[in-house]
């Protein structure tokens, strides 16, 4: 993959059930400023997949693109695990 200036994230497929657009979820973990706890954050995306290959529980990549409608701004660039 070559270098550009769009974001990527990772994140599981949480939902494949509308055509060409899967919802990923990405986790990240932070530290509480006042407290010091771990938090987890998550924040849902709506991805394009035009080849329709990413399944629920998939791990994939995603990119940051044009916006495509009301909420898609990303891409599947590539399934990173398959789900067992």
């Amino acid at each position: 993959m070559k270098a550009t200036g769009r974001k990527t994230r990772s994140g599981v497929v949480i939902s494949n059930k509308m055509q060409k657009t899967v919802v990923v979820e990405t986790e990240r973990r932070l530290r509480h400023a006042v407290y010091g706890k771990v938090v987890k954050k998550q924040h849902r995306f709506y991805a394009h997949d035009e080849k329709m290959q990413a399944q629920e529980g998939d791990l994939v990549r995603i990119v940051e693109t044009r916006p495509l409608s009301k909420l898609k701004r990303w891409r599947v660039a590539e399934v990173l695990k398959k789900a067992e």
